[in-house]
């Protein structure tokens, strides 16, 4: 048994591990790695807080982003109805406008259409007093004549105008 290698290796182990007691190597490599347990905690408490972080972050960004969703559809609904609305307030405009623009126009040929009747009274008027008044002239004379004449075109001025 001495002389098997198993032997010594077994009996090296256990001297190594006890200077490695007496020295305090476990303590440190037990320090050492309960240092770096509690670094990989921080470090996976720090993952999970992040996850958290960028979960709260891409919820909100959604949110935002159905919220600017909604707002942009409600401006373009807003500006379709304005649109509608001012091309309603337009023709309702250009109608009124036509309408009075008729109306002038009908109002400008009645008023010219009364001038060309009060033009054809007076010439009427005028061309009746020429004919009375050669038809007296011609058949009635004296004294008499002029005064008939006279009262005559007098008459038919204040019937005619």
């Amino acid at each position: 048994m001495f002389f098997d290698p198993e032997t010594w290796v077994a009996v090296a182990f256990v001297i190594l591990m006890i200077v490695f007691g007496y020295l305090g190597v476990f303590k440190s490599a037990m320090t050492a790695l309960d240092h770096r347990a509690a670094r990989i905690k921080a470090e996976l408490d720090d993952a999970a807080r992040l996850k958290q972080e960028a979960a709260k972050v891409l919820a909100d960004y959604k949110a935002r982003s159905a919220t600017a969703e909604r707002e942009a559809a409600d401006i373009i609904a807003n500006a379709k109805a304005e649109a509608e609305r001012i091309a309603a307030d337009a023709k309702a405009k250009m109608e009124d406008f036509v309408a009075r623009r008729t109306k002038t126009a009908e109002s400008k040929i009645a008023l010219a259409e009364a001038q060309a009747l009060a033009d054809v009274r007076a010439a009427a008027a005028e061309a009746a007093v020429q004919a009375a008044s050669t038809i007296l002239s011609q058949s009635v004379r004296g004294q008499v004549a002029d005064d008939l004449l006279a009262k005559g075109i007098n008459e038919v001025r204040q019937k005619l105008n």
